[in-house]
């Protein structure tokens, strides 16, 4: 199973630009453009969180425009600038979504068995897993064996740049990480938030941030760096799912590049 992840693409009405001047419209349309040229095509896509820029039903209704024309199924989690009820009324065909509170939710039925969580925490840049979301969370996986994707928006660990962990999962990190480590079922752990490819291993297994398809975090590693942005090549994360070796992350930059071409 070959699954694109799609991550932080903040986007707004349609033609509006984000900071006056970043066409995240345009990069999510390349973007998508993207995913559907890759051969093999992708499975299905995980799209995780910072959908829309300001949580607004016209701003999903654009996002919703761009994504339909993904030619595989997608399944969306929210970020810190998302908004729960604008997202689930948007997207009301997707049906794996709940009507009402968190947008926890299983995907059953594949190789993988999908788990979402919901980190949004409304009018804050951080997130947090409450008691019952992790409950919710270690229920669903003492019902099955099978190895089983986690994905969520915010990273329950450091990255390194103190910008972001100062925004990162602040509230239930450790719990999770018990959850994770107890049930030994979690293959690995996808994330967005960082706008920036990082890998790291987490709870006695991978946890892994996807780049933004816009712009990107800035990679500075400076104790209390500022937060700011870089436009570096957009890209996505292509997760293959292949027994015995189990998941194996690449890399796609979106773009137009030299190649392919003969090593020699």
């Amino acid at each position: 199973m070959l699954i694109a992840q799609i991550s932080d693409m903040h986007i707004k009405k349609t033609g509006e630009l984000l900071y006056g001047r970043i066409d995240t419209q345009g990069y999510l349309e390349r973007a998508v453009a993207h995913v559907n040229a890759l051969d093999p095509r992708p499975d299905i896509a995980l799209v995780t969180g910072d959908l829309v820029e300001g949580g607004k039903p016209e701003e999903y209704a654009n996002l919703k425009r761009m994504l339909s024309a993904l030619r595989m199924p997608f399944y969306l989690i929210p970020g810190n600038h998302d908004a729960r009820d604008p997202l689930r009324e948007i997207f009301s065909e997707h049906v794996y979504l709940p009507r009402g509170g968190f947008l926890q939710y299983v995907v059953e039925g594949l190789p993988l068995r999908l788990i979402a969580l919901d980190t949004l925490v409304p009018g804050k840049g951080f997130g947090a897993l409450c008691p019952e979301r992790l409950d919710w969370l270690d229920a669903r996986l003492g019902e099955s064996d099978q190895p089983t994707l986690l994905y969520m928006h915010h990273p329950p660990f450091d990255c390194g740049i103190d910008a972001f962990d100062a925004a990162r999962l602040n509230e239930g990190a450790e719990r999770l990480a018990e959850i994770v480590r107890a049930r030994g079922t979690v293959e690995r752990v996808l994330c967005g938030h960082v706008h920036r490819p990082i890998q790291v291993r987490w709870a006695g297994t991978m946890a892994s941030i996807a780049p933004s398809t816009a712009h990107q975090g800035t990679l500075d590693l400076r104790p209390d760096a500022k937060l700011s942005m870089t436009m570096e090549p957009p890209g996505i994360a292509l997760h293959l799912w292949r027994p015995p070796t189990g998941l194996i992350t690449h890399l796609s930059y979106i773009g137009t590049y030299d190649g392919p071409r003969p090593f020699r």
